[in-house]
């Protein structure tokens, strides 16, 4: 990774207590494990910290790289008080958790304000960043790691991190990207009534952006044909219980037909990710659900609009991702109008990829 500049370890002795700060978003999360598993194969001994999201912990708690107890939970709404007026206690006490960790070194993968004041804040004599982190969060870095937001992926961005630690900084390996499910649910019963011996097909139609999303007519269309064909002997919906309204014509169909199984809000993290790791194959939009199928090594349908592949796509899974550009298109998915781009990808299209990925 020639872009990156990586100084040397100000020791040649290993740390002994390493803090990952990386909160959010949930696919952030999960595209952050490959950071976690190097530096605990770098560093063996150490113990490893993450400081998360208190909604997303249960997306990395089981990955065996933390020590026992190793989440570190953000409540990001207690911080919100504090905007507010109030809570300032609990935020305080929280801080004073990160300094009673006695971290040797400190990761900001976020790169934001908060996460670069909870890097400063931590005490640690060496924390590192990226030098062009928002919103000022650089200065609180004692190690600052050039690799260009628009020249990498997100996940190699990260990885350069490790590069003042001395650790190898290039791409991560499938092993590396693996998410962990919790040993009580790798092999236990599965929600919905759903079984591990059935073709499983699992559909993520939601997402937080209206320009990411593909019809859910087409998403309705896209079940019916997978069943009718017989390549799918169950499918499941699964999102957050907020995202329902996003699916009115899937939730019908769960309705009308029971080899559909509506899970839209109703798994904890951990469940879902039992279920993904279940599947036959997972289809979505570009979302967390898309990032957990990477980490679990499933085969994957990913369908993609105005989102820049190259930097947040699904890391080395291109060849999984539906995507119709034109010249002169813009990848801006805050832009609502830039559906446009999803309502180029057909339901035939969708399903033939489906059906060759399902091997029949």
């Amino acid at each position: 990774m020639s872009n990156v500049a990586s100084p040397q370890p100000d020791s040649a002795t290993p740390p002994q207590r390493v803090l990952l700060i990386r909160p959010s978003a949930l696919g952030d999360v999960c595209r952050t494990v490959p950071l976690l598993a190097r530096l605990r194969a770098g560093f063996p001994q150490a113990e490893i910290w993450w400081v998360v999201q208190d909604a997303f912990a249960g997306a990395v708690a089981a990955h065996p790289g933390l020590n026992p107890g190793g989440i570190v939970p953000f409540a990001r709404s207690r911080f919100g008080r504090v905007l507010r007026g109030d809570g300032l206690a609990g935020v305080l006490g929280w801080i004073d958790r990160l300094n009673d960790l006695r971290a040797d070194v400190v990761i900001d993968a976020q790169g934001l304000l908060r996460s670069g004041l909870f890097t400063l804040l931590s005490g640690a004599p060496m924390r590192v960043g990226h030098s062009d982190a928002a919103e000022g969060a650089w200065l609180g870095y004692s190690h600052r790691v050039r690799a260009p937001r628009y020249q990498f992926h997100t996940v190699d961005r990260m990885l350069a991190l490790l590069g003042p630690l001395g650790l190898p900084t290039g791409p991560a390996t499938p092993e590396e990207m693996r998410l962990h499910v919790p040993e009580t649910l790798a092999t236990g019963p599965l929600p919905g009534g759903l079984a591990r011996n059935q073709r499983l097909v699992v559909i993520a139609p939601t997402t937080r952006w209206r320009a990411k999303k593909w019809p859910d007519d087409r998403f309705a269309a896209l079940a019916h044909g997978l069943l009718q064909r017989g390549v799918a002997e169950r499918v499941t919906l699964v999102g957050a219980a907020g995202e329902r309204s996003q699916c009115p014509r899937l939730l019908a169909l769960a309705d009308r037909d029971k080899r559909v199984v509506d899970l839209l809000g109703k798994t904890d993290l951990p469940g879902l990710l039992a279920v993904i790791d279940a599947a036959s194959l997972l289809v979505g939009c570009d979302s967390a659900a898309v990032h957990m199928a990477v980490g679990l090594n499933r085969p994957l349908v990913a369908l993609y609009g105005p989102t820049d592949m190259a930097r947040v796509g699904p890391y080395r899974r291109q060849s999984d991702v539906l995507q119709v550009l034109r010249p002169g298109d813009r990848l801006d998915h805050k832009r609502p109008e830039q559906v446009a781009m999803m309502e180029r990808i057909s339901v035939e299209q969708t399903l033939q990829a489906c059906v060759q990925r399902l091997g029949g």
